[in-house]
């Protein structure tokens, strides 16, 4: 990502005006990596283990994190991307989200599932990919991983692996990919 002002805010389609950048790639890529050994520390057997990323944001953040998983443990856990535009609670305020595919190959009964998203913040997104995840199988457990948690929660959901904890006010965005991590306002 280059250093404009102006962004594409992928999840919301709005502009995105950065303020100032908060972590480096360097800084992203050893968040992640932390965040993949402590995947591999909670869960031993990583045959029973599937990352699905959450489209758009959490795309990435997940390939990389299978990548990492790969060269930590020697061997790389099944990747999905899962879109929730349809689950969404808020259809009635915007009732033609823009989607993208799933594109999950197995099942995920008795699996556990680490959902990858870029950022938390209200909660709401993750309430609707645990919903749609029971369209794809009856997982044993469900984990979640994101790049930022910023704080604001409006539903009981707690990560349980964080790259930085950024609180931020309402007013603020963040942006998050693997080039770096941006705070600033939407337009």
């Amino acid at each position: 990502m280059t250093n404009d002002d102006e962004r594409l805010a992928p999840s919301r389609g709005a502009g995105f005006v950065a303020k100032s950048q908060l972590l480096s790639e360097d800084d992203v890529a050893r968040a992640l990596t932390r965040m993949a050994h402590e995947i591999v520390e909670r869960n031993r057997d990583l045959k029973m283990v599937s990352l699905i990323g959450l489209q758009t944001g959490g795309e990435p953040i997940a390939q990389r994190l299978v990548s990492l998983l790969g060269d930590v443990a020697g061997e790389a856990p099944p990747l999905g991307l899962l879109d929730v535009s349809f689950y969404r609670d808020d259809l009635s305020l915007n009732p033609v989200p823009r989607s993208s595919h799933t594109v999950i190959d197995h099942d995920l009964t008795d699996r556990t599932v680490v959902l990858v998203d870029d950022v938390l913040f209200t909660g709401r997104t993750i309430r609707a990919a645990l919903n749609a995840l029971t369209d794809w199988g009856r997982p044993r457990s469900v984990q979640l991983a994101v790049m930022v948690d910023r704080g604001h929660r409006e539903l009981p959901i707690r990560p349980d692996y964080v790259g930085k904890n950024l609180p931020t006010s309402l007013d603020e965005d963040i942006k998050a990919t693997l080039e770096g991590v941006w705070i600033g306002t939407s337009s």
